[in-house]
């Protein structure tokens, strides 16, 4: 089994930053792909950012210039470094490991951005 922890979240005001981490532990045999999604209030959950085992990254469009993904391998952990934050990327946000086909979810963290 493998457990994920997001921390990070919290409010902000509008054009501040804050800087998200996903810790995995448990049985984990490799470098995983890992992703932040995100889900707000009435809406579907989304790809915010992913990246690949290579480290190759990928972004929704209303990410990209604004969110970094990152990870530490030796640590099994996946940051998301937001700036420039807006109150539409207000929601919680979770974190998703994939091994071995099956996908593993965090408990989610909430970011709120207001003034």
């Amino acid at each position: 089994q493998v457990q994920l922890v997001e921390s990070g979240g919290g409010l902000v005001q509008p054009g501040g930053s804050l800087r998200l981490s996903c810790a995995a532990s448990g049985t984990i045999f490799s470098i995983n792909p890992m992703g932040w999604y995100r889900q707000a209030p009435g809406k579907q959950r989304e790809l915010v950012a992913a990246i690949t085992r290579g480290g190759s990254t990928n972004y929704a469009d209303s990410a990209k210039g604004r969110f970094t993904i990152s990870r530490d391998n030796g640590k099994n952990t996946a940051y998301l470094q937001m700036n420039s934050l807006k109150p539409e990327d207000t929601a919680v946000f979770y974190c998703r490991l994939t091994q071995f086909g099956k996908d593993y979810w965090g408990q989610g963290t909430q970011v709120t951005v207001s003034s």
